[in-house]
């Protein structure tokens, strides 16, 4: 009986024991995920850049602070505005190794018919970064403000030439129609020249142009050194540091009206939830450390951090937005 009774505890005892390891597997194999290999930021363009220059920054923070182990590397993909980046994720269908950084112009591009892809083909994980326009003349020019810019513009649209890094129907085309068009302007007559060479300060400087349509960081240095002046600025309130701080918003002008540079991180379509949750707690980790502060600090961009699901419903407002805007132009597809 006492036989019996000790192989009956024992074989109670083996099933405790393969219930717990079968339930430990489980809550393995559902629960938290880990990378077990290199990571790959892909920066869509050329070294230098803010998709460049955010992927580095990340990747740094990442390592120095210890937030992921495994090591990551920033890879460039240039070409196509974007596409030749997007297209590489695209390939990697359900990889949790392969990230890549983005902001509106995956809005653009698809829009005006560069590319088929749209942020819809990815997984969006997590938005960092928030960098905002700036609208600047040479320390000379007639205008000290939007209002007067915008007047001669209602006027006379076309006599006055906008430059921008990007090209017609991206990034610093869209961002000064949107707040010229609040303003009154026929966004429709605005003359704006392209230059994607890294000239377009040099063209501001020489005459060549009136308005130089840019980043906020972009203007700094000039500004010190008063060889231009910035008119206004697309974010919703003043920027914080020595120069951006004195730099007007559009919004504080009477124009209702802003545009940010969002800037996240998405990975390739049918992501695993589980790496996707990793790496949206990771990157709000990185948004919160003071070693990406200073980098924001650094950089004159503000922090935004948005997570997965409220980033799809953001990017589906911006589309829709942008969407109208390129339509009037009749630059979307």
């Amino acid at each position: 009986m006492k036989k019996l009774l000790f192989l009956s505890l024992l074989v109670l005892g083996m099933v405790v024991v393969s219930a717990c390891s079968d339930q430990q597997q489980a809550s393995s194999e559902e629960g938290n995920w880990t990378p077990e290999e290199s990571i790959e930021f892909v920066a869509p363009a050329g070294a230098g850049g803010g998709w460049d220059t955010t992927a580095r920054s990340a990747a740094q923070v990442f390592d120095e602070e210890g937030i992921i182990d495994q090591d990551i590397g920033v890879v460039n993909k240039e070409g196509g505005g974007g596409s030749v980046g997007w297209s590489y994720i695209n390939s990697q269908e359900g990889s949790p190794y392969n990230l890549f950084v983005a902001s509106p112009p995956l809005i653009f591009v698809p829009l005006n018919g560069q590319t088929e892809l749209t942020y819809e083909d990815f997984t969006p994980i997590a938005n960092l970064i928030a960098d905002y326009a700036a609208f600047a003349v040479r320390a000379d020019a007639e205008w000290d403000n939007l209002n007067e810019l915008f007047e001669d513009m209602k006027e006379d649209p076309s006599s006055i030439t906008v430059v921008g890094a990007s090209s017609p129907g991206s990034m610093d085309h869209m961002q000064f129609v949107k707040i010229a068009k609040e303003a009154g302007v026929d966004v429709t007559q605005i003359k704006y020249v392209s230059n994607q060479e890294g000239g377009a300060l040099t063209d501001l400087l020489n005459g060549s142009v009136d308005v130089y349509s840019t980043g906020v960081a972009e203007t700094v240095e000039q500004v010190k050194a008063d060889k231009i002046k910035v008119l206004g600025v697309t974010s919703p309130e003043r920027l914080e540091g020595d120069v951006l701080s004195t730099f007007p918003t559009a919004k504080e002008q009477g124009i209702d009206a802003t545009f940010v540079n969002w800037r996240g991180f998405f990975g390739p379509p049918n992501m695993d939830e589980r790496a996707l949750q990793y790496y949206e707690e990771k990157f709000k980790e990185l948004s919160d450390s003071e070693a990406f502060a200073e980098i924001r600090s650094q950089y004159g961009w503000s922090e935004q951090f948005i997570g997965h699901e409220e980033y799809k419903d953001f990017l589906a407002e911006q589309t829709e937005e942008l969407q109208g805007l390129m339509e009037e132009l009749g630059l979307s597809q």
